[in-house]
């Protein structure tokens, strides 16, 4: 512009320049302001106990909040279930939420759902399912061993006889969907050790406050886990767990212990809980609904219920003998591992030592040969005492990408 001036304006110009350049009581203008960060990727909790829109919760509706029927045995009125009518948790911490594990918590319950969770592809085992357990990741795949188990024993419903142990030691799980989860003292030591047993270093979580627990045992790091109100029950509630299992999606398991009372009353707690899952997991994430049902039949309304996020259909685990039933006297289908339809297509045979069941296995013990397969697991334990349960055990293979 300066060179567009008439010449005898000029000099005037420059002395305004110069006056600029030394004026007195100037400070530098501060730096435009960048952004202040805005926390890019926090996600909600998953799956809080407070479900919006569901019902409220029932510390103790009057069926069953505190009456006879199932308020600590596990059944106060079938052929099957007249064992263990004491409660058996024991006096102390009726259930600790210790997370889970070693001290390496590559997720812990407290890191719920950052952007680095996911399961990355080189998160999780060898390239070995054998003998010592690890998950097979060869060629892109994970194998994931699935288990239901209400394998308490005794009187106290509790494993502190070991039978249930074993027999999970023998089929080496990847994730257990556990019920009844007391050991000992219920203290966080002695279900760090009980857990150890299981699997050394596995992740884990226990629903607090309850007189037989529900809970989920896990190779894989837990990256958040509570549990949701079963206002058809005072003395346990649905235990849940968000996996981060090798590859893009997590699995989210959920550990039930539904009435023995009535069908009515499972379809209720069927229906409750399909509405908390409805309202809190992620469609893309992988579903896996496990434990002790009391299903009498197949055809049960529950089962029907839980069409809506899981698929029931068969075929079945079986045992040896191609026999089904869960109960001890082996003709209800008492336990379940159900999945949904993204997790069921990748279903694969369970292969336990030198025995292959291609829709899975129904875990009995007094049946199981040769029983060196399950070891240290005995022939006897799954008929102890107070064993109402088989195990039930499902195996998949899912893509690490």
């Amino acid at each position: 512009m300066a060179s567009k001036l008439p010449p005898f304006l000029r000099p005037f110009l420059a002395l305004g320049f110069l006056a600029l350049a030394c004026g007195e009581g100037d400070e530098p203008l501060p730096p435009p302001d960048s952004g202040t960060t805005v926390d890019a990727g926090t996600r909600t909790d998953a799956g809080t106990s407070e479900d919006a829109g569901l019902p409220t919760d029932d510390a103790g509706t009057s069926e069953d909040a505190g009456a006879d029927v199932d308020a600590g045995s596990e059944d106060a009125g079938t052929e099957v279930d007249a064992g263990s009518a004491e409660d058996a948790g024991t006096s102390s911490d009726a259930g600790s939420v210790t997370d889970a594990g070693s001290a390496e918590d590559a997720g812990s319950s407290t890191d719920a759902g950052s952007s680095t969770d996911a399961g990355s592809p080189t998160d999780g085992g060898s390239a070995d399912a054998g003998s010592d357990g690890e998950s097979d990741t060869d060629a892109g795949y994970t194998e994931i061993r699935l288990m239901a188990a209400n394998l308490s024993s005794g009187n106290g419903q509790d494993y502190d006889p070991g039978h249930g142990i074993r027999l999970m030691q023998g089929v080496k799980p990847d994730i257990v969907m556990i019920q009844e989860f007391n050991y000992k003292s219920d203290s966080a030591a002695d279900m760090r050790s009980m857990v150890d047993m299981i699997g050394a270093g596995f992740y884990y979580y226990r629903e607090t406050g309850a007189q037989i627990p529900n809970g989920i045992i896990s190779r894989y790091p837990i990256i958040d886990s509570g549990e949701w109100k079963d206002a058809k029950v005072s003395n346990r509630d649905f235990a849940w767990a968000r996996i981060d299992i090798p590859g893009p999606r997590d699995l989210w398991a959920i550990s039930v212990h539904l009435l023995t009372t009535s069908s009515s009353n499972r379809n209720a707690e069927a229906t409750q809980l399909v509405g908390y899952i409805q309202a809190n997991i992620p469609e893309g994430d992988y579903l896996a609904i496990g434990g002790d049902f009391n299903t009498d039949s197949r055809s049960e309304a529950c089962l029907t219920t839980f069409k809506q996020v899981v698929d029931t259909a068969g075929p079945h685990p079986a045992d040896k003998n191609g026999k089904e039933g869960t109960n001890a006297g082996r003709s209800k289908p008492y336990d379940h591992v159900l999945v949904d339809s993204d997790l069921r297509q990748y279903q694969v045979p369970t292969v336990v030592g030198t025995s292959t069941f291609n829709n899975g296995l129904v875990l009995d013990s007094r049946v199981y040969t040769p029983i060196s397969d399950i070891y240290p697991a005995l022939s006897s334990d799954s008929g102890a005492s107070s064993m109402q349960h088989m195990g039930v055990i499902k195996t998949f293979r899912t893509p690490n990408f």
